[in-house]
């Protein structure tokens, strides 16, 4: 895994910089403002400096420990010492003493409860630390410690409670058996979960402008996931904060309620609206709307399992492909079953490419849908909504955030 800083005056200058020098798969992990150093620096504006991780062949069989040496050393010789401890208290523990089974291993739940603490604590000692130079680590370790067992375990368990397939758990664990570098502390295996799982989300990516003309973007999904409000409150942050010319159009003549909704908030930004009945409706509203910068497209929310409504939708979305630049986003609920998403993912993926928008996150106690359904399509992530509020229930997506969650992280 190769991490590196990089710095602009913007952040979009630094994250340039750093696509340049080492491809568009990069993925941000840290962002920030750096002060200039020096008699003059008072008079000079403050850098952004982002650190950006990239996976490459070698990582697949090589570990590179990415906290410093001290650290390790630190958390290894406590753990030494704890094992001590425990052999000297586990003697003066009764026979009937109640345990937790683990896997070739026996844990008392007092155990199990420091694991959680350190877990909670060490999600700020990763941001502390993940941006620091690689420490090298040349000293003795026992074998696998009853602490390590305990935390593959908990890392699991918390895992499968957050809803994350048994399929991708098992993966994560099994990256976390090939890790046989001496002196691996729980900060060096969580720490590895943790870049590990942020380069398998991705960098996300939010609508961006055409190079010439406006850009199309199409959402589609099942009903109810809340496609209507979502257009409304990109449309609102793309006219009042991005200052860009929006027009609205739907094509779900299945739901008149729906249709108003969007129309209304049409009125409030003082944005064209239509409503579309046919392909060649869509060809004429381009032209209609050429000087717009966007133009944001409400689908109807079909059945996935009908082949004719498929069909239909298919062919609509790409009857402009030759005219114009074009996104398409499907929204889908984070509340939805894991396995009907499956279903709605791969039913879709047949008609087109498309980026993921997850609605309803305040809904839901758990995010390992948002893990699973990544994995499953590859697709890129994108936004998050997490309440009705127009706009500001919605942001794009953070791996970061979700990540920290997923391995038993505060929201």
């Amino acid at each position: 895994m190769i991490i590196k800083k990089f710095q602009g005056k913007t952040e979009e200058e630094a994250t340039q910089l750093a696509k340049k020098e080492l491809g568009t798969s990069v993925v941000i992990m840290n962002v920030k403002n750096v002060k200039n150093k020096g008699f003059l620096s008072f008079f000079k504006k403050p850098v952004v400096e982002v650190t950006v991780a990239l996976e490459d062949e070698q990582d697949r069989t090589t570990y590179k420990p990415i906290l410093p040496a001290a650290t390790v050393r630190r958390t290894v010789e406590t753990a030494k010492q704890e094992a001590r401890d425990r052999k000297k208290e586990e003697a003066k523990v009764p026979e009937d003493t109640a345990d937790i089974e683990m896997p070739g291993k026996n844990v008392r739940p007092d155990q199990v409860e420091t694991l959680e603490e350190k877990l909670e604590s060490l999600h700020t000692l990763i941001e502390q630390q993940i941006i620091k130079d690689i420490g090298d680590i040349d000293f003795e370790s026992e074998s696998e410690s009853d602490e390590q067992v305990a935390f593959f375990k908990l890392i699991y368990n918390t895992l499968i409670d957050n809803e994350v397939d048994e399929k991708y758990a098992n993966e994560i664990i099994d990256e976390l058996g090939k890790i046989k570098k001496k002196g691996a502390g729980i900060d060096i295996y969580l720490a590895n979960i943790y870049q590990k799982m942020i380069l398998q989300f991705g960098q996300p990516s939010g609508i961006t402008p055409a190079k010439e003309g406006p850009k199309l973007v199409f959402f589609i999904g099942p009903t109810g996931v809340g496609k209507t409000t979502t257009i409304a409150k990109i449309a609102s942050r793309l006219n009042v904060d991005d200052k860009k010319k929006v027009a609205l159009l739907t094509t779900d003549t299945y739901r008149i309620a729906a249709a108003e909704q969007l129309r209304t908030y049409a009125n409030i930004l003082d944005a064209p609206f239509r409503i579309i009945y046919t392909e060649d409706e869509v060809k004429t509203a381009l032209e209609e709307f050429k000087d717009q910068d966007f133009i944001l497209v409400d689908t109807a929310g079909h059945s996935h399992h009908n082949e004719a409504q498929k069909n239909s939708m298919k062919d609509f979305l790409h009857c402009v492909d030759d005219l114009i630049e074009k996104e398409t986003y499907l929204v889908v609920s984070a509340t939805t079953k894991y396995r009907d998403l499956i279903s709605i993912a791969d039913a879709y993926t047949e008609m087109t490419d498309y980026k993921l928008i997850f609605t309803k996150l305040d809904e839901t106690t758990t995010l390992g849908n948002l893990f699973n359904l990544k994995k499953h399509t590859g697709a890129q992530m994108s936004y998050i909504t997490f309440g009705q509020n127009v706009p500001d229930d919605i942001e794009q997506f953070s791996p970061q955030n979700t990540v920290k969650q997923l391995l038993g992280g505060d929201r």
